[in-house]
């Protein structure tokens, strides 16, 4: 047995329960990254919320005990994103860790030009995913059948570009390069959408960098690097946990009595008066009273709010005793706001 292996085996796991903005660092997958963070704050349960490439950098929201029954709301979320992508050259994964498998000439990118890309690539579109990504078929990852030297066919999936901006970084013929920002919904591909532009303009491209900005209101600035992280003390990492309930903090509240609180956590519904859970809405907070407590959430539907992803009555105790108070401060960003530092 290593020391190392032996240490983490010494380490006592505990309840934490919050959200960490980590700014995932090159080199590392998204679960390397969850792993060392996990460790770090000694926790006994956790996850992450939708994967970034080893390649990729930037906004990787980690989700810890209660936070975790919530991650589905940032997997669905929209995402902003800034990339780097070189021209006249294609690669056998689309991004820097592939091979170089066709090189062709760069036409004269003019301003004229990237404003017709950024025309067409904005707005709804459909995109076939890249063999090398975690996408399944037949319980299989798509780049399991790619390092076999398979390509399976696969289904194109209906995105959203909701905004596109385009820059030249530098146009030498033998590294012209891209720079572009992109607001997108859930299951967009930055890779695919390169590759797409790039035989758009006739000479191929692929992905040299990528850095996720923005996720579900969460942006980079939130952000807390590994290194960081690392060189503080327990207390500290603690102090760097959003709330639970930040993970839906852009949705209704509602708040409960105690009566219907207990009732509530219990998975009832609860009947309300004409507009007294506010109008029907596929989502909302809900918080009881006394103490003011996250309990959950759960949707309206004609007065009636119905549970849905309920925290237990031990998971409320433990937030209550170890976590701050929901700062009043905090508030979910708006999607977009902050995202576009250059216009073209």
């Amino acid at each position: 047995m290593t020391q190392t292996s032996s240490h983490r085996e010494k380490i006592q796991r505990r309840p934490v329960h919050g959200v960490l903005l980590l700014d995932k660092p090159l080199g590392l997958s998204s679960n390397q990254a969850l792993q060392k963070v996990k460790w770090l704050l000694r926790a006994d349960k956790a996850g992450h919320t939708g994967t970034l490439d080893p390649l990729a950098t930037g906004v990787l929201p980690l989700c810890f005990g209660a936070a975790t029954k919530f991650s589905q709301i940032q997997l669905d979320a929209d995402k902003t994103y800034e990339a780097t992508l070189l021209l006249g050259q294609k690669t056998s994964t689309g991004d820097a860790e592939g091979d170089v498998i066709e090189m062709r000439p760069v036409p004269m990118i003019t301003p004229e030009l990237l404003q017709a890309m950024t025309e067409r690539f904005t707005g709804p579109q459909t995109q076939v995913p890249p063999m090398y990504s975690a996408l399944k078929k037949d319980g299989k990852a798509l780049y399991e059948y790619a390092r076999q030297g398979q390509d399976v066919e696969r289904e194109a999936r209906y995105i959203t570009i909701y905004k596109l901006n385009m820059a030249l970084a530098n146009n030498l013929p033998a590294q012209a390069t891209i720079k572009i920002i992109v607001s997108c919904s859930k299951g967009t591909y930055i890779r695919t959408l390169g590759e797409d532009i790039g035989e758009a303009l006739g000479c191929g491209a692929y992905l040299g960098a990528l850095r996720r900005l923005e996720t579900g209101g969460f942006s980079a600035a939130q952000c807390v690097s590994l290194p960081a992280l690392g060189a503080m003390t327990e207390a500290q990492r603690e102090a760097c946990l959003l709330p639970v309930q930040s993970l839906v903090a852009a949705f209704p509240t509602v708040t409960l009595d105690a009566d219907n609180a207990g009732r509530f956590l219990s998975g009832l519904r609860r009947r309300g008066g004409p507009g007294q859970w506010g109008p029907d809405a596929p989502l909302v907070q809900v918080y009881g009273a006394e103490p003011r407590a996250f309990l959950g959430s759960a949707h309206v539907t004609a007065d009636e709010l119905i549970p849905q992803r309920l925290l237990s009555p031990i998971e409320i105790q433990d937030i209550l005793q170890t976590t701050p108070v929901f700062p009043e401060s905090f508030t979910a960003v708006p999607f977009g706001v902050g995202s576009f530092p250059f216009q073209h």
